[in-house]
């Protein structure tokens, strides 16, 4: 009989309840002060094994907030409260949950007193805290934390159409990086520079160098190089060993570049939209479209007034002139602030997770900062602090989180599962560069193997040392032309 009373109380209270939720550690929602302030406060079994099963019992604070404890035909359910079971499954104990009666999270009041659920605990209303509650320096001063069994940072929370750039006339760039055209330009260079010069080292290609022509004129390398490179066959064709290695090696080379060019294209035709221009928090304060903002008074807020990295101080001057237009209540009013016009929001990223997997339209730019967890609160004394702690790394090591979250922030957008595009970057073509290069090292050794045969056999027929038949054959191949010119210079003489 009891316990049906105290159910129907329960559920009297949570439908006077006002709903609402406010982004973790930051900012308490208006709607919980107003439900504290009308004395209406929620206590309600969740666990019904009471102390007839012998089992011991304690008194969890925490605070409405979506998607961590949420109130749902008169019961309370979110992440938390999966957490909560969970842990007291393993470490067979009972509770019942209150919601904090001032709708605070926890700090220092201006008479010195802790407000909040840290508040609670330290006046012993509440055993412990369950809740994203941030772990922070001041905080653990006055209570203990168990390990993190969430990890956030601060994040950047950006409408899709609102940072999408138009097509831009050189678009057929963008599947590779600056630096992976740099590195091909570079490749493609070198690779004609190598065939020019084994082209002339080689006595296969070129035997007669005063009385033949060397069809591998280093433009007439660059010509053969760009035809492979589009696939197409060109001359001068290649006679010597060396010179193959060299052109066989290049054909390979573009055939995978262009292989790998092709898939990144058509993935990035598929996305149907480009690389987000915002990336890191420097881009943000680099572009002038959006304006940016945080929570007022919030800690994401003190954080860049604390920092001395140059980025974010400027992001705070940023912020602190136009703190009456940039600056939001409410985690609310940022969300619909981000869908309805050219703004970004500054916050604690997964909070911003959840918002774009509720709003298909949102995301999160990649950087993270100011890396934080949430952890379970307890008092400095109190025994349970190193059992929960080492309940919440059993739950982490046996995916048990990582189940919770997925459920928890569960997208219902359709291209959800659509990864997204990058550029290549060199480094995932290291290996085709590296083949080229060995491919250029033997074609260079083969062209200087083949010079040196052939000197060797000369220099027996002159009876002369193979060295310097070796070295007035090389400088004879690479200086072709200043010998020809001395040539008709002196047949000129000869004839006057």
């Amino acid at each position: 009989m009891d316990k049906g009373l105290h159910f129907t109380f329960c559920a009297i209270t949570v439908v006077l309840l006002l709903r609402g939720s406010s982004q973790a550690g930051e900012k308490n929602d208006p709607k919980m002060e107003a439900a504290s302030k009308s004395g209406l406060v929620l206590l309600c079994r969740v666990d019904l094994r009471g102390a007839g099963d012998g089992l011991p019992a304690l008194t969890v604070t925490t605070i409405l907030e979506d998607p961590y404890v949420m109130v749902r035909s008169a019961e309370l359910e979110g992440y938390c409260i999966d957490l909560l079971k969970a842990l007291a499954s393993m470490l067979h104990f009972s509770y019942r949950v209150k919601v904090v009666g001032d709708g605070r999270y926890g700090a220092v009041s201006s008479t010195g007193n802790w407000t909040g659920m840290i508040g609670e605990i330290l006046r012993q209303e509440a055993d412990i805290a369950v809740a994203p509650l941030t772990v922070t320096s001041a905080r653990e001063e006055v209570v203990s934390f168990t390990t993190p069994f969430l990890q956030t940072g601060i994040g950047i929370l950006l409408r899709k159409d609102s940072v999408s750039q138009e097509m831009s006339f050189f678009h057929f760039l963008a599947p590779f990086s600056k630096e992976t055209w740099t590195g091909l330009l570079f490749a493609y260079v070198l690779t004609c520079l190598c065939l020019f010069l084994v082209a002339r080292l080689s006595p296969c290609e070129w035997n007669e160098p005063k009385n033949e022509e060397n069809h591998f004129t280093f433009l007439n390398s660059l010509w053969f190089g760009a035809g492979a490179l589009a696939l197409q066959g060109v001359t001068p064709r290649p006679k010597a060993l060396s010179v193959r290695v060299i052109a066989a090696v290049w054909w390979l080379f573009t055939i995978a570049l262009l292989a790998a060019y092709i898939a990144n294209f058509t993935a990035l035709l598929s996305s149907g939209s480009e690389q987000l221009p915002i990336q890191t928090f420097e881009d943000l304060v680099k572009q002038r479209k959006l304006e940016f903002g945080t929570l007022d008074g919030s800690s994401t807020f003190y954080f860049f007034k604390n920092s001395k990295n140059p980025i974010h101080q400027m992001i705070y001057e940023y912020m602190d002139k136009r703190r009456d237009y940039v600056l939001v209540k409410t985690y609310q009013e940022a969300v619909q602030r981000v869908m309805e016009s050219n703004y970004a929001f500054i916050g604690e990223s997964i909070s911003q997770d959840l918002a774009a997997a509720r709003h298909c339209d949102l995301i999160r730019a990649p950087e993270v900062i100011g890396a934080r967890g949430f952890g379970i609160a307890t008092s400095q004394a109190s025994p349970w602090t190193k059992k929960l702690s080492i309940a919440v790394l059993k739950l982490r090591e046996s995916g048990d989180l990582d189940y919770l979250r997925h459920k928890w922030w569960e997208s219902s957008c359709l291209h959800k599962s659509r990864e997204r595009w990058s550029p290549l970057q060199p480094q995932a073509l290291g290996g085709l560069f590296l083949t080229l290069a060995i491919g250029l090292a033997l074609g260079v050794i083969a062209a200087v193997v083949e010079l040196s045969n052939k000197s060797r056999h000369a220099a027996a027929h002159a009876k002369k040392s193979c060295c310097s038949v070796f070295t007035e054959e090389m400088c004879t191949r690479l200086r072709i032309k200043e010998s020809a010119r001395q040539s008709q210079e002196a047949a000129g003489r000869a004839n006057a």
